[in-house]
This record gives C-alpha cells, sequence and structure tokens, in this order.
C-alpha cells in the first residue's frame, strides 16, 4: 500500500490507506470528522426547498429526515462499490446544492410529486454519461462546467438573501426585511466569516454548525422559534418509497436533466481529485472504471433518493479535503459514516428540531455558502484560456441565464412548456453555454 501510493504521488501522507483497517476509535474519530463537514450541507437543501414551498413542519420535518437517510445509503453505495455502482472510495454522497433552483420552479408549478418524478426521470442522463464518458467531456467542456457552476451560484443568491429577509412567511405578513431578521443573518454570517478564518482546523470544519447554532439559540431567546406546533419529538420515522406520490413534467425533466450533466462532469473531477489523494492511479483502465462506476452510482443514488421522497444526490467535494487533514483514506471509514446518517435519518427529532429554524439563520449561512458556489464556477472559468470565442460563450449565456433569473415576464408571450423550460437561469444560460460553445467558430 505504501508503496502504490509513492507511485501516484497523491498518498504519501496517508496514515491509513484505501483498504486499510483502522482500529475502531480511529474509525469513530475520522467518521465523526466527515459527518460535521457534510451534515449542515445535506439538511439544507431541503430546508431551503420546503421554505420555498411553503410545506407544513411535519412535512419538512420528513424531507430532512430522508436526505440523511438517502446520504446513508448513497455513501455506502459509493464506498462498497456494488458490481459496477461506485467508485469504491472514500466517497461521500449528499444532497445536492446544484439542484435547488429547477428542483423550486418544479415544485411551485406541480407539487412534490413532480419535483420526485423528475429526479429520477432525469437521473438517467448522468447513468448514461457514466457509459459514454469519454465522449460527454468533448462537449461539457471545463469552460461550460464553471458557467454553469457561477450561474448555480448566483441563481441561489436571491434565494438566500430572500431567507435573510424572513422568507416567504415574512413577505406575507409585511415584517420582511426586519432588523431581527437581517440582524440575525448577519450575526450567523459574520460567525461563520470569523471561525472559518481561524488557524484551528477543528474551529474552521465546524464553523458553519457554530454560526447556525449560534443563530438558533438567539432565535430562540429572542421568541422566534416555538416548538409548542411540534406535538412529539419522539418515535421512528419509516421510510415509505413514494409518499407524496410520483408525476413527470417535461419541461422539469429537461431542466433537472441539465444540472445531473453538470454534476456528472463535477463528480468526475470529485472522483480524480479523491483518487489522488488516496494513492491511486489517475488514469488507465482501472481509473476510467473507478470513475465511471461513480458516476453511475451518483444518478443511480438520487433515483433512490427520489424513490425515498427525498433530492438528487452528488459527490461532496469537501471531504477530499477532510482526508487530506486526517491522513485516513480508508473507504470502510465510509461505511460507519452511512451508518450514522441512516441512523440520524430514522429519527424524527433530528428532522423536527431542523426544521424549526427561522429562516434568516439559515439565510445568513446559505448566502455565503451560494456565494462560494458562484466564486468555484468563476474560478474554473478563469483556469481556462480567454480567448474570443469564451468570452462570447461567457457574454451569451450570462446573459441568457440572468436575464430570465432578473426579468422573468420576458418568456411571458412563449407556449406554457417552452416558458416552463427556460424560465430557470441554471437551463436557459447552461444550454446557451453548450450551444454556443459548440457552435462558435473564430479564425484568427
Amino acid at each position: 500500500m505504501r508503496q502504490e501510493n509513492r507511485e501516484y504521488s497523491g498518498g504519501e501522507g496517508l496514515i491509513y490507506g484505501l483498504n486499510d483497517r483502522p482500529p475502531l476509535k480511529d474509525t469513530l474519530f475520522a467518521a465523526l470528522q466527515h459527518l460535521l463537514a457534510i451534515f449542515v450541507a445535506i439538511i439544507t437543501p431541503p430546508l431551503i426547498i420546503a421554505g420555498a414551498l411553503k410545506l407544513d413542519l411535519n412535512t419538512t420535518g420528513y424531507l430532512v429526515s430522508m436526505a440523511l437517510f438517502a446520504s446513508g445509503i448513497s455513501t455506502f453505495v459509493q464506498c462498497r462499490r456494488l458490481g459496477p455502482v461506485g467508485c469504491g472510495l472514500l466517497c461521500i454522497q449528499g444532497t445536492s446544492f446544484s439542484f435547488i433552483g429547477p428542483i423550486i420552479s418544479a415544485g411551485l408549478t406541480g407539487g412534490l410529486s413532480t419535483i420526485f418524478g423528475a429526479c429520477m426521470a432525469a437521473s438517467t442522463v448522468e447513468m448514461l454519461i457514466s457509459r459514454v464518458l469519454r465522449y460527454t467531456r468533448k462537449v461539457i467542456t471545463p469552460l461550460v462546467s464553471g458557467i454553469v457552476v457561477t450561474l448555480i451560484g448566483m441563481s441561489l443568491i436571491r434565494v438566500g438573501i430572500t431567507a435573510c429577509g424572513g422568507g416567504a412567511a415574512a413577505q406575507a405578513d409585511g415584517t420582511f426585511g426586519a432588523f431581527q431578521h437581517v440582524g440575525l443573518a448577519a450575526l450567523v454570517l459574520v460567525l461563520i466569516i470569523l471561525f472559518n478564518r481561524s488557524s484551528n482546523r477543528y474551529l474552521r470544519m465546524s464553523s458553519i454548525v457554530i454560526g447556525l447554532l449560534a443563530g438558533y439559540v438567539l432565535a430562540w431567546m429572542l421568541g422566534m422559534v416555538s416548538f409548542s406546533d411540534v406535538q412529539s419529538f419522539g418515535g421512528f420515522n419509516v421510510p415509505v418509497p413514494f409518499r407524496y406520490g410520483i408525476s413527470f413534467d417535461i419541461s422539469a425533466i429537461i431542466g433537472l436533466g441539465l444540472v445531473y450533466l453538470i454534476t456528472a462532469i463535477e463528480a468526475y473531477g470529485d472522483i480524480t481529485a479523491n483518487s489522488l489523494i488516496s494513492g491511486e492511479p489517475v488514469e488507465g483502465e482501472k481509473f476510467v472504471k473507478r470513475a465511471s462506476g461513480g458516476i453511475l452510482a451518483d444518478g443511480f443514488n438520487s433515483m433512490i433518493a427520489g424513490m425515498l421522497n427525498s433530492f438528487p444526490n452528488s459527490i461532496f467535494a469537501q471531504n477530499n479535503g477532510m482526508i487530506q487533514l486526517t491522513g485516513v483514506a480508508s473507504r470502510y471509514v465510509g461505511y460507519f459514516i452511512a451508518g450514522f446518517l441512516i441512523l440520524l435519518g430514522l429519527f424524527p427529532a433530528v428532522g423536527l428540531v431542523f426544521s424549526l429554524m427561522p429562516e434568516p439563520v439559515l439565510g445568513g449561512a446559505t448566502l455565503l455558502m451560494f456565494g462560494t458556489v458562484a466564486a468555484a464556477g468563476i474560478r474554473i472559468i478563469a483556469s481556462q484560456k480567454m480567448d474570443r470565442k469564451a468570452t462570447l460563450v461567457i457574454a451569451l449565456s450570462l446573459s441568457f441565464g440572468l436575464s430570465v433569473e432578473l426579468v422573468p415576464d420576458i418568456l411571458c408571450k412563449l407556449p406554457e412548456t417552452v416558458r416552463n423550460i427556460f424560465s430557470s437561469g441554471i437551463t436557459a444560460g447552461g444550454l446557451t453555454a453548450i450551444v454556443s460553445n459548440l457552435l462558435i467558430r473564430i479564425k484568427d
């Protein structure tokens, strides 16, 4: 193992390699650190979506629980590798932020049944890409990926700032933008930034958790959190497939399918980074098989998540950094992480407690997260050669994508199906990026 690590120049600092079995105490310690890094990221998308769709407390709590449960199953499949499905690395999967915009659009037109139907149907896009990986990378170039990731972050910032102002409920009762809402969001944001700048790695990793907990406690002290609406925190969550029904809407499927397309390319990059850190090959037949299996699992797990009333899952990049910090690349740690996530999802108290979190508290954290997503996309774009073609592709894509986000009425005279497809800036800008990148030819 150590010789293999040196050969691929990525695993010299590892304490435990990919197939090593660390002692129980080391395994639990590494698993808890990974859990700390991903927990908030897993539960935040269902909280944002539920807030945008104005879902009741019990439904929101159940969606949060199923997000944890589905992430546990997905993580186990990735780490264990079941036949061709999975990468066999310490890869953690969780609810993806990238799908929030199209999911909210689908939910506003058709409800939860339309969301889960579209999530399941569109997941076949990513599974198909896993089978023709080498060809799709010629269409979905880093420039296109960077543009779409940037649009994802930019379009979600509106969701984050709405939550900072108090959310839909505050807009309805006239308290939107009140000092207690904006001040609470600002406190959470400042605390996260302060702790994120810490030289202590544990404080840095816990910055979002600390910010949210501090905001939650302050909101409770201000009377913004009421536990009276919860009849019981006990009991046991039984996963019920298709609990909210299932229906299919072509515009929702197209919108989500485009994001699955980009997610597949992102998953490829995450698996490459994870392989390098773990001292595994990053080229050759073994790597291609591993990457194809990981992307296949990304889509397959998202389909299973839809059946379990949860949202699409994707590989979490932040856990690659955790492997570097801990020196533990053992995929057996992933089994414990998966077990923890499944257990947390089975107890309704976990979902209900977080469902009571006031929107300004969540908004203070998500505003920064969404800005980070946009910054990551800009970084991808900046890494490419900025010639005249690239400038034109970026200009067209951002113009079309942001236009429908800022002035949605521009589509009001189009047929309903077309309007629904292009109402998302991610879809409009992403499709523009793909088509323009393929068609624009410039002779110097």
